[in-house]
This record gives C-alpha cells, structure tokens and sequence, in this order.
C-alpha cells in the first residue's frame, strides 16, 4: 500500500502582531442522551447535566458549529474556551433529555441526522416538528447519510461506479430533506462509523461541504475540513475528569503527516509526523496503539517521529492517539489518526481495486 500524505490546510503562520482569543476548537461528540440506550453510545440525563453545568460554570464559549468552523477557515478569532457540542443520528431522546438542558444554558447545538427512520416516523427518532422547535433554541441539522450506511463497503455485485452514485444520493436525499422541512441546510457532514476514503472525500469537496471522521481531536485552520475529528463524550468517555483534558487540548503543531492510507493490512501500522518549527516538549510526546499500550517512536530527526504498532490491528477500527504537554503544562497537543482492517467477507471497496 502506498503512502498517502495527508495535505494539512492553511500553512501560512499568522503575523506575530495579531493576538488570537482562540485559533482552534475543540468538538464535543454526544449520540444518546439516555441511561436505558447501549453505553457505548450513550451518557445518563444526569451525567449530561453534569457536562453541561461544567460548561457553564468553567467560563467556556459554547459556539455555533457551522459559523465557528468557517470563522477558523477565515483567520477570524474565537473567543478563549471555545467550543461547540454535536450529537450523531437523529435519537429522540435528544430532545427529550438533552435539549431541555442545553436550552436552560441557552448552548447551541448540532445534530447530524439519517433521515431514513424519520421518514419511516420511527417513535425512538426526531420529527420534522420537534427539529424546528429545536431551532428556535439553537438547535443546527446537518447530514449523516439516509440510510447510514458503512460508506466505503459495496453491496453484492455493485460495481465501483455503482458503489459512488449510491453514496452520493446518500448525501443529496438528506439536503433535499433538510431545504424541504427546514428551509436549509448547514452543508455538513458526519461520516457514519466515521469511515470515508479519498473519493468520498473529494466529493464532499466538489458539493463545498465540511465533514468529520471519528478521529480525536482539535480543528484548527491546519485541518482537513473533509475530515475534522471531534471528542467523544459519551460512554467510556463521559467521566469529567477525562472530558476536562479533552476541553483543554490543541491541535498538534504538524508541519506533515504520513499514514500508509486509509485501510490497514495484516502489518503493524505506522504514523510518521514532522512538526512545525518551534519550541515545544517533543520529548514528553506520547502515543497510544488501540487496544496494545504506548507505540514505539523512533525520532528520524529532529523534527520528525515514526509512531509504530507493536501488532496489526484486528477487522474493524483501530487508532493511534498522540498527546504531547505544552510549554506551560496546562494543556495537551492531541492527535490522532484512524484505520479501516477490512474484514474479507466485508467487501470494503479497498479489495476491489
């Protein structure tokens, strides 16, 4: 598998007499708000309430996600202790038990939605109704597919061109939905599960749209805005004490990053990193294999780092997250990068080329 370089946007440095509040922003990722719905996707009303309160009470700007991501694309500051919250698929109990205490706070929010179980008025998902009263407080909806599909997997005997017009009404249904009942459409994307590859990648482009992986993370004018990562907030990651770190982060100071692509074999992956010129605590950087601890890291230079797995990855997703303090101690640098081990009975598209 060839390398594939990741092109990081926005090379140029801001001069050193403009102040930014803040030039990055961290992304909280919610699904259920609930404590009868699977863990792993879900946090209680209580445990929500709780992220919310902290919000308030720690003094951070809780932004709209749409005007936020192109104020950073335009070089225009946020305010300090930015961020934005986002939930995944259009659960009911959104409304039912997050909503009411996003709207006390008077936070706003966005939630990626898959419309098909709207149409089909699935009693456990969002109405048209109940979205447009969430507007009215702050609520944003954007696309998350119709159906939510594992994007980058063919049907049985679908063709590689079939495969790309399938996911690209999977994209069109839901604008069309979103310009109908509401009037309009954010143009933002979650990928489900998190999984894209390079042509569904470029064409978020050609449609002029933002979209997010399943990658950690801070968005910063660095970003590839056809993949920005967020933070999960929910589950194993709904503790405060872990959620008050991810507040807190920034975005790595890459200059370039390597990955060996999207799709990982049956050999240990690698990440190679070269960071931008500057001062920082390169040797207290630390990265984490999924499931296998710390990864190796070999320096190439000075600037440049090779993380690497000890193992491959077994079918599904795996990761290498990367922290790294900042010269004052009171925050983390954080990267992280995700790969696809395509199962053989899966029909990835990545075994049909």
């Amino acid at each position: 598998m060839s390398l594939k370089k990741i092109a990081l946007v926005g090379a140029a440095v801001l001069s050193t007499s403009v102040v930014m509040a803040q030039d990055y922003l961290p992304i909280l990722q919610y699904h259920h708000v609930s404590a009868s719905t699977p863990r792993s996707t879900s946090l209680s009303p209580e445990e929500f309430r709780g992220h919310m309160e902290y919000l308030a009470e720690a003094g951070f700007q809780v932004l709209d996600l749409s005007q936020a991501l192109k104020d950073i694309q335009e070089g225009v500051e946020l305010p300090e202790k930015a961020v934005a919250i986002t939930f995944d698929d259009a659960y009911r109990n959104i409304y039912q038990n997050g909503f009411p205490i996003m709207k006390e706070h008077g936070f706003p929010f966005t939630v990626f939605i898959n419309t098909q179980p709207i149409v089909q008025k699935n009693r456990n998902f969002l109405t048209w109704d109940q979205m447009k009263e969430m507007e009215q407080s702050g609520g944003v909806f954007a696309n998350h597919t119709f159906s939510h599909p594992y994007m980058l997997r063919l049907e049985e005997g679908e063709s590689h061109e079939q495969w790309l017009d399938r996911m690209s009404k999977e994209l069109s249904d839901v604008e069309v939905a979103l310009e109908k009942n509401l009037g309009h459409s954010p143009k933002m994307l979650a990928y489900p599960y998190g999984e894209s590859n390079t042509e569904i990648r470029a064409l978020i482009k050609e449609r002029g749209m933002i979209a997010f992986g399943q990658q950690s993370g801070v968005v910063s004018k660095d970003s590839n805005f056809a993949d920005l990562p967020r933070f999960p907030a929910a589950g194993n990651y709904a503790k405060l004490s872990t959620l008050k770190t991810k507040l807190n982060a920034k975005p790595m100071p890459l200059a370039d990053v390597e990955t060996g692509g999207d799709f990982a074999t049956d050999l240990p992956v690698q990440l190679q990193m070269t960071f931008k010129e500057g001062k920082y605590r390169l040797k207290d950087l630390a990265c984490y294999v999924s499931g296998q601890g710390k990864a190796a890291l070999n320096w190439v230079d000075s600037h440049t780092v090779e993380a690497s797995a000890d193992k491959a990855f077994g079918v599904g997703r795996g990761r290498i997250n990367c922290t790294m303090p900042d010269m004052s101690g009171r925050h983390y640098y954080w990267f992280s990068n995700v790969w696809i081990r395509p199962g053989a009975d899966q029909n990835y598209v990545s075994q049909k080329n």
